[in-house]
């Protein structure tokens, strides 16, 4: 299963956004989604190990999907990317 990690800051109107987007994508897509506060030790460290410049972070499955204001269509499309590709069967021994 897919995990996103939503890495946050308080009075972040994008942030809000971005919890929205995820809430909306979950009626379409499972995924396993987690918010990390930047001001915890946690979520500074995410952010300095992905290179997260601004609130929100995304991560999929680990990596840096993007910062600042998050694109529903681009997260999408990755959903559906990675559901395609689980869904394919994989090579026969």
């Amino acid at each position: 299963m897919t995990a996103i990690t939503l890495l946050t800051q308080r009075s972040c109107a994008y942030c809000e956004q971005a919890k929205a987007t995820l809430n909306q994508l979950r009626r379409e897509h499972v995924f396993e989604a987690v918010e990390v506060s930047l001001e915890t030790d946690e979520g500074r460290e995410l952010g300095a190990r992905h290179g997260v410049l601004f609130a929100p972070g995304v991560l999929v499955d680990g990596q840096l999907f993007s910062f600042g204001r998050l694109s529903e269509r681009k997260l999408r499309r990755e959903l559906q990317r990675r559901h395609a590709a689980a869904a394919s069967p994989g090579p026969s021994a």
